[in-house]
């Protein structure tokens, strides 16, 4: 999809005649194109390394006396190398020159001298590149050959005008390089790649930059070329947007040309170095850091030593102002990060301090629901003591006021039979009172009173003991001796002789059933008192 949009963003770019400038919303599409590509270059480089692998193999299997075989599988290799990678190339050179004069074809030989010299070139050779072309003898070469000893002769005269950079020598050689490209053109076949490149090349050469190149304008937007091919034509016409306001045209075009440079494995490049240089002077000093250390990886690659000397002119400039940038971007992170650590500091303190006072008012919170838990304890018992106390003091005060009455009556019976001196009618009027009856009706008023306050004493009391050894009244009674024992203690009568005086009984034997009781229970015997004092009263406030 990609390969399809680049194209058509060229075509919108040189659709007018005035060369719009281009949108800054494609330069960013494409430089983001450029950065991907760049991340996948090594499968760009493995499907070249697997087809030269491929053409080693053919050639190490050739028949030995199959020369001409030989010699277009060198060639193949050579033209996989040239501008891939110089070491390489120069072996498959030798090669070819070696099986021209075995098959004594001196045409031939002067083609691979070409192609020798074209890579001598690349790789910044220019004393024997010279020398290369000067054995050459173009009267024997095919018009398809003179198109390349020219082009090639054209550009070694204009590479060499670029190094010299003087008046005295640059002016000569810019001369012969536009001589030289002429012949280029004269033998390049009409409406053809080469005759519209180097036309437009002529241009460049004499840097005559007022308006685009027609002709690589053309070769763009109607020509369906190579990746190598577009990044050449591309990289060229990136050279006539020399003004400051075409800035976005320059660096699109050297985008271009990058991208079909890394698709095309070619290392033996200048855009991606342009295209870096340019950004930098631009201000975006990150990318062009990456794209010039590219450069030099790939003039490193290749072998170009003149390029490597260029570029590693100003890769230092470029490292030290990213470096300048690194460290700023590392004092503010320093600078963000100290701020945020004394922030979190002092939001952990608060969170110590809000924690630390959140758990006190969860102890405080704790010792009130325990407090509270306390006091309704003891409202419970208290309202339990008043219940209890008012039942009692109730029946007790009806209980007396009726004693009262009966002991008031005795006494007018007894004054009165005195005064008329009937003595034995008094002895008989005191006989009368039935103390045991009178103790077992007092018995028989507390059980009920007791068991009006706590309706489930008997059946909580019995839950302690198994079922063999549990107490049961019988059908006559309300409460037994063993019952009422308990029952006084749960009213907080707790003192044996107490006990024992109310229930007519001696200590000793009051001691003996409680121990006799505690002994048949199924809790331990210092636990046994508690649970009889657990037994709940009857809900008051729940009452109807």
């Amino acid at each position: 999809m990609k390969r399809i949009l680049l194209p058509a963003l060229l075509l919108v770019l040189f659709a007018h005649a005035a060369f719009a400038t281009v949108p800054q919303a494609r330069v960013d599409s494409i430089m983001a194109v450029l950065k991907k590509e760049l991340a996948n270059r090594k499968f760009y480089d493995d499907k070249k390394e697997l087809r030269i692998r491929q053409l080693k193999e053919k050639l190490a299997s050739a028949p030995p006396t199959k020369y001409n075989y030989q010699y277009d599988l060198c060639s193949q290799l050579y033209e996989e190398y040239k501008v891939y990678q110089f070491d390489s190339a120069y072996v498959y050179t030798q090669k070819l020159l070696t099986l021209s004069l075995h098959n004594n074809d001196l045409p031939k030989y002067y083609e691979t001298k070409i192609k020798l010299a074209f890579i001598l070139l690349s790789a910044g050779m220019f004393k024997e590149t010279f020398e290369c072309l000067s054995q050459i003898n173009s009267q024997v070469l095919s018009n398809e050959a003179k198109l390349d000893y020219y082009s090639t002769k054209s550009r070694a005269y204009n590479d060499l005008s670029e190094y010299n950079g003087d008046k005295a020598y640059a002016v000569y050689d810019q001369t012969e390089a536009i001589k030289y490209v002429d012949s280029a053109i004269l033998f390049s076949a009409p409406g053809s790649f080469d005759k519209l490149y180097y036309q437009g090349n002529k241009r460049v050469i004499s840097g005559n930059f007022q308006t685009p190149s027609a002709e690589y304008v053309q070769l763009l937007l109607h020509y369906n070329l190579s990746e190598h091919h577009r990044a050449m034509v591309a990289t060229g016409l990136s050279a006539f947007y020399t003004g400051p306001y075409q800035e976005s045209d320059r660096i699109f075009l050297m985008a271009e040309g990058a991208i079909n440079d890394i698709r095309s494995s070619t290392k033996e490049t200048t855009a991606i170095f342009k295209l870096g240089w340019e950004l930098y002077l631009g201000g975006d000093i990150t990318s062009a850091y990456t794209f010039i250390n590219q450069a030099m990886d790939d003039a490193q690659f290749y072998g170009a030593r003149l390029r490597k000397v260029k570029i590693g002119a100003v890769l230092p400039i470029v490292s030290a102002q990213r470096n300048i940038i690194t460290e700023k971007e590392k004092d503010r992170f320093l600078a963000y990060f100290v701020s945020i650590t004394v922030v979190a500091i002092i939001i952990s303190s608060i969170l110590f301090i809000v924690f630390y006072q959140f758990r006190r008012l969860k102890a405080k919170e704790k010792i009130i629901e325990e407090k509270n838990i306390l006091l309704e304890k003891i409202n419970g018992k208290l309202s339990e003591d008043t219940h209890i106390k008012e039942e009692y003091i109730g029946y007790f005060f009806n209980v007396i006021s009726g004693y009262i009455l009966k002991l008031e009556k005795l006494k007018r019976s007894v004054e009165r039979k005195i005064t008329t001196k009937k003595y034995d009618e008094v002895l008989l009027s005191v006989n009368e009172i039935n103390i045991k009856k009178e103790r077992e009706a007092l018995f028989y008023t507390f059980d009920h009173i007791f068991l009006k306050i706590f309706p489930n004493f008997i059946a909580s009391f019995n839950a302690l003991f198994k079922e063999e050894d549990q107490i049961w009244p019988k059908d006559h009674e309300v409460l037994n001796t063993d019952l009422r024992i308990f029952a006084l203690m749960r009213l907080g009568i707790n003192d044996n002789e107490t006990i024992a005086n109310i229930l007519e009984y001696s200590v000793n034997t009051i001691y003996v059933y409680k121990m006799r009781i505690k002994a048949k229970a199924l809790v331990p015997s210092e636990q046994f008192d508690q649970r009889i004092m657990d037994i709940k009263a009857v809900d008051l406030f729940n009452k109807s």
